[in-house]
């Protein structure tokens, strides 16, 4: 709050203060960051998030934690969902292999990658890439996120069974293109205030957090949007949010030209 009154809140000194200073309070002994970039990112442009991500690394290396950050994209979506319940399923999904988002496997599989190799776990990232995965493949990795939701008082069978416990929404909805044709570009940053409005988060202190409401099956650049291909399908509490969440998808996307993917990921920054 203090930040945002001092028009500071965009300093990448205080934000590298801010990520950091747990961080390395915490005594870690090897870090992976990962610094977007995109219409959907804090820092949008290219400069800014090499700054961001530069600024990072050389601090945290300096204060004898090994660190490395990958600057990756953020101009869409990462994934097909967008919020809190619909978001664990699927990572359920492609923990279990049941319908794998190829992005989502591919980010984790680099920052784990990374992270192994800092850790002195591989004797590079793509061997440590290698390792999560064999993790992934073999059930490994799903079966100690398992673990680790039940160590924590989660529900026994939630990799197993996850309709049973996670919250599901009572209106779902279509959100139909403004016209027909392919997609060139989002603003993801609308399409994640979006899910706000549906009461995915908070827009003020206080707020409570609807963990049933968001968005699945998001359509990402370069796919065409129609009649039988929404933008995406809106999870609400009510009719009235459902269609008012539709209007922001609308005026998010842009449809015309043909747009291609950005790469998953820019940069590697180690120092």
């Amino acid at each position: 709050a203090v930040r945002d009154v001092t028009g500071t809140v965009e300093s990448i000194d205080l934000i590298t203060a801010s990520i950091l200073s747990k961080k390395l309070a915490a005594g870690l002994e090897a870090l992976i960051l990962d610094v977007k970039v995109g219409s959907g990112a804090f820092l949008p442009s290219m400069a800014e998030a090499k700054a961001l991500a530069k600024s990072l690394v050389t601090t945290a290396n300096g204060a004898g934690c090994k660190t490395r950050a990958l600057i990756t994209d953020m101009s869409a979506p990462l994934a097909r969902t967008a919020g809190n319940a619909v978001e664990v399923a699927e990572v359920i999904a492609t923990l279990t292999g049941r319908e794998i988002n190829e992005n989502l496997w591919d980010l984790t599989v680099a920052l784990g990658g990374e992270l192994l190799a800092l850790a002195g776990l591989a004797t590079d990232a793509a061997k440590g890439g290698a390792a999560i995965a064999d993790a992934l493949h073999s059930g490994a990795a799903a079966e100690r996120f398992q673990r680790m939701v039940s160590a924590l008082g989660g529900p026994s069978d939630l990799v197993e069974h996850p309709d049973k416990h996670l919250a599901t929404a009572p209106v779902i909805k279509p959100a139909p293109p403004s016209k027909p044709g392919p997609i060139s570009a989002i603003d993801t940053r609308a399409v994640g205030l979006a899910v706000v409005g549906l009461g995915g988060g908070r827009q003020r202190d206080g707020d409570k957090i609807n963990p049933a409401v968001g968005l699945t099956d998001i359509l990402s650049v370069g796919e065409s949007a129609g009649a039988d291909t929404p933008l995406a399908m809106v999870h609400a509490a009510d009719e009235a949010a459902a269609d008012q969440a539709i209007a922001a998808l609308q005026a998010a996307y842009r449809i015309g030209a043909d747009g291609d993917p950005a790469p998953l990921i820019h940069e590697r920054v180690m120092e």
